[in-house]
């Protein structure tokens, strides 16, 4: 009895069968019936398995540290990557509103520079207003200066979640997550006119079709209409709070930017 205790102890992850292996192989001559009544009669038991927790990181712009209070409040954004059926590559730049999960913006090219990001951004800020931050992370894409110039200028905020910590922009990774597994890797694009023409049909049907579990199971749109405000796709309209400045592209991209 007192081997089988050290030997309980010594392996945790160990069942009665196990223990009884060890048992024989040292040299006991023991039943492994006796065994198993020893087992239970002693409460001897398998831990459950623990899952190792994921660390939320300790940045203050993570998505535990600053969370969306409210729509338009934070927008995340994100590059995801993929290719045609040729192997050319596509470039997909998604961006949410946090609060209702709305895909603001599911864009698609060979290639997105600071030029063509700025030029969606103030599509955006004119048809649904300027939310006051915009989260991402520290790749070179959205710490590229002319953006960085755009979203001051626009008094946006910026929230870069700390290096090597994805987990801390979790709403875009989890929107990445449902376009790779319900678009990108249910589609084979033919060029890059057919990936554009899957990526509106996706959007759309995310925004104003798909459930959302965290919405209560109702579609992003179905959620921010219940909230008021320009829904996704709405008419123009002035910016949301007037007291910010919303720099058309043609204002802000010059020559050499």
């Amino acid at each position: 009895m007192k081997r089988m205790h050290e030997l309980v102890r010594r392996h945790p992850r160990y069942g009665y069968r196990r223990i009884w292996a060890l048992l024989r192989l040292e040299g006991w001559r023991v039943n492994r019936k006796r065994i198993h009544r020893l087992w239970k009669q002693e409460h001897f038991k398998v831990p459950e398995k623990q899952h190792k927790k994921r660390h939320l990181g300790s940045s203050v712009n993570s998505i535990v540290r600053r969370r969306a209070e409210h729509k338009d409040d934070v927008w995340c954004w994100d590059f995801i990557h993929d290719s045609d059926v040729r192997g050319r590559p596509l470039k997909w730049l998604s961006i949410v509103d946090e609060f209702t999960r709305e895909c603001l913006a599911l864009e698609v090219e060979r290639s997105i520079k600071s030029v063509d990001v700025i030029d969606l951004l103030a599509e955006l800020f004119i048809i649904r207003g300027v939310p006051h931050y915009v989260r991402s992370d520290n790749g070179p894409e959205f710490i590229a200066e002319a953006i960085r110039s755009y979203l001051g200028r626009a008094e946006v905020g910026t929230l870069y979640i700390a290096k090597g910590a994805p987990w801390e922009n979790g709403y875009a990774e989890s929107f990445h997550g449902r376009v790779r597994d319900e678009l990108l890797n249910a589609e084979l694009f033919l060029d890059l006119p057919d990936a554009k023409g899957h990526a509106a049909s996706w959007k759309n049907d995310y925004n104003h079709r798909r459930p959302h579990s965290s919405l209560g199971y109702v579609p992003p749109a179905t959620f921010a209409a219940s909230l008021g405000g320009p829904p996704v796709g709405a008419a123009p309209l002035p910016p949301s709070r007037p007291a910010r400045t919303c720099y058309p592209p043609q204002t802000l991209i010059t020559p050499g930017t």
